[in-house]
């Protein structure tokens, strides 16, 4: 799954230790969900997107193929 994370810490001029404290998670977690090597769970993924105050699927982007199917 691709995401938006990384742009929209930055946009808030935020270390990825900042946001990880934030949302109660470790700074390797939102590394690895950076870095597309772990996805968050479902309440990760709400509690960083009220974060943000946006969607989820503002964050987090399915891959599609050339088929437009996940």
């Amino acid at each position: 799954m691709n995401n938006s994370l990384r742009e929209y810490r930055e946009e808030k001029d935020m270390t990825q230790g900042d946001l990880a404290s934030a949302v109660d998670v470790t700074r390797q977690t939102i590394n690895s969900i950076e870095r597309g090597r772990y996805n968050p769970s479902l309440e990760l993924a709400f509690e960083l997107a009220a974060f943000f105050e946006c969607q989820i699927e503002d964050l987090f982007h399915p891959e599609t193929g050339e088929d437009g199917k996940g």
